[in-house]
């Protein structure tokens, strides 16, 4: 048996179903099993052991336009798959996997796509399941008819492979890190867009105040798009801040966190890498809903204040931003005490 998996496109949302793609390979022991992903998203699967081959969708490189698009699909029709289980909520999931002859093709039935699926799976019903987002992976397949119940993973883990953490732990010290030193990683972006993100003078107050009491390197991750918002929280931080934004990719993520000891950010994919490497995890809400999207490990803290219109899940607020302005550096700097506990150097 061959199944073809189509994996979500934002890097939080591949880490939450990793639960549902662990119980597929697990139900499905003996089958060939690939991923098609986004570039990113299988830079995130490389090494996790969830399947037997990562098939990147590269939609702004080989994969690009029409061209583009028939060549994905003749590499697809070529490896014969007998079954395709959508992840991916949107159409274009549905038509990929048609237009290359897989007979079999599961998803939700949603985004206009049902008359594409041999198996259109509907949507959870408002109090069906659980409301965190990776129990919505796992009800497509156990509606699928792959596996009986919804088993709960408290914890998300990506494994770190020991030669990426050492270059990691290279990079970080190169950079300016002290070898011996605590670090506190700050994920101050978010790729949904600027509704997500707490102020940058909200993050430099409060990790001046953090290190007010406690002498840690302080570590920036994100991608160019968030140069701005990194140079504004390096502009008002007092002492040095070691700058990381756009000069690292999401391959090296897992490992570059996995040698840190604490995270700071919004809700975004790097929040999301930083508990499934193990990090305590102190993360902003505003416009989301930590009920659907936290972090799946037990060490976390959300720091939240819910005015009437959230949560909006709009990417960028119409009016005051009131959310995120209503959490103050004080409430973050209490999450990161408590937090202090669970992290590496105690």
């Amino acid at each position: 048996m061959k199944i073809m998996i189509r994996a979500t496109n934002w890097v939080g949302d591949a880490i939450m179903a990793i639960p549902a793609l662990r119980a597929v390979r697990e139900r499905f022991a003996n089958a060939y099993i690939a991923v098609l992903a986004q570039p990113y998203v299988a830079d995130i699967y490389e090494g996790q052991g969830l399947c037997d081959e990562l098939i990147p969708y590269d939609r702004n490189g080989q994969h690009r336009g029409v061209a583009g698009r028939k060549r994905l699909i003749d590499e697809l029709r070529n490896r014969q798959f007998d079954t395709a289980l959508l992840l991916q909520n949107a159409f274009d999931a549905a038509w990929i996997a048609w237009r290359a002859g897989i007979r079999e093709r599961i998803g939700y039935a949603r985004d206009g796509r049902s008359f594409l699926l041999t198996k259109a799976i509907p949507l959870p019903k408002p109090g069906e399941i659980p409301p965190h987002e990776k129990f919505y992976y796992l009800e497509m397949i156990r509606r699928a008819g792959w596996v009986d119940s919804l088993r709960d993973e408290p914890c998300v883990r990506l494994a770190v492979e020991s030669g990426a953490a050492r270059a990691a732990e290279a990079l970080l010290v190169n950079a300016g890190a002290k070898a011996a030193g605590p670090r506190l990683a700050i994920g101050a972006g978010a790729s949904y867009g600027s509704a997500k993100c707490w102020p940058p003078e909200r993050f430099a107050e409060a990790i001046n105040r953090f290190r007010q009491e406690h002498n840690w390197n302080v570590i920036l991750f994100g991608t160019t798009a968030d140069a701005a918002v990194s140079a504004a929280i390096a502009a008002q931080v007092k002492g040095e801040v070691i700058d990381l934004i756009g000069k690292t990719t999401i391959r090296d993520l897992p490992a570059l966190l996995s040698r840190c000891d604490l995270f700071l950010g919004n809700d975004s994919g790097a929040m999301h890498v930083a508990a499934a490497v193990g990090l305590p995890v102190v993360a902003v809400f505003g416009p989301t809903d930590p009920l659907g999207t936290a972090p799946v490990t037990p060490n976390k803290a959300i720091v939240e204040s819910r005015p009437y219109c959230s949560p909006c899940f709009l990417r960028r607020c119409p009016t005051d931003h009131r959310c995120m302005k209503a959490v103050t550096p004080e409430m973050v700097i209490t999450a990161l005490e408590k937090n202090l506990a669970e992290a590496r150097v105690g």
